[in-house]
């Protein structure tokens, strides 16, 4: 007996929604993609990195020279010039250091302040070359007394200080006569006449309490005051040889 159309029609409908569940339910197996294949430097880049390389030390080495052309030019700055030792600025800012450090940890000296006695004759008799000697001859005599931890600066013209550490009042006037005494004792042979110079020293205490611009107005006032008590000797003294 055939079954109704309809029937065959219903049943084929049921097979094919099957087939499609099946098919919508299996999964999908993932596509493996090649694998790729290592990238290699360009020949260039190595080059390029060696050039970086080299400018970055050629910016190190300009770099160095121009700080150590600054610390140079700083340095010249605070130092004279014919003499290599601090001018005034220098000899300022070695002194405001000086007073900050005594100030914090109690500490004390003492400036000196000297001025050579007979420079201006010994400019106008024999020219300001001779003058250079004998201030050159002056700033060893001081080096050779004082000690490393000391400062021998010159202030201007024929004017010099010095800071000392660690000095009584009675040792710091006792040095300031042994600086005038080895400065009278230099002796100098200009034109064939034999020639000595002279200095006055004025001294200032340094404590915890000190002032820096005041204390090297202190010892000024008392170079001064020592310089009256000198005019008694000689002015230049020319002997021919």
């Amino acid at each position: 007996m055939k079954k109704p159309k309809r029937a065959r029609a219903a049943k084929a409908e049921a097979g094919r929604k099957t087939s499609a569940g099946r098919s919508q339910a299996a999964p999908k197996r993932p596509t493996k993609r090649p694998a790729k294949p290592p990238r290699r430097a360009a020949a260039g880049d190595d080059g390029a990195k060696e050039t970086l390389r080299a400018t970055i030390r050629d910016l190190r080495t300009k770099l160095k020279e121009a700080q150590r052309r600054v610390a140079e030019l700083e340095a010249a700055v605070d130092t004279d010039f014919l003499l290599e030792i601090p001018n005034r600025r220098g000899f300022e800012r070695e002194l405001a250091r000086a007073v900050a450090y005594m100030k914090r940890y109690r500490a004390s000296g003492a400036l000196i302040v000297l001025d050579v006695d007979r420079l201006k004759p010994i400019n106008d008799s024999f020219g300001h070359a001779a003058g250079d000697d004998v201030l050159k001859a002056i700033v060893a005599t001081l080096t050779r007394q004082v000690r490393a931890s000391d400062v021998v600066g010159r202030l201007g013209g024929d004017e010099f200080a010095l800071l000392l550490w660690n000095l009584s009042e009675t040792d710091a006037k006792a040095k300031a006569a042994a600086f005038e005494q080895a400065i009278d004792e230099l002796s100098f042979v200009f034109r064939g006449q034999h020639v000595t110079a002279g200095a006055s020293a004025g001294v200032a205490l340094l404590g915890a309490q000190s002032d820096a611009g005041r204390a090297l107005e202190e010892a000024d006032a008392a170079m001064y005051v020592r310089k009256a008590h000198r005019r008694h000797e000689p002015r230049i003294s020319l002997v021919s040889s």
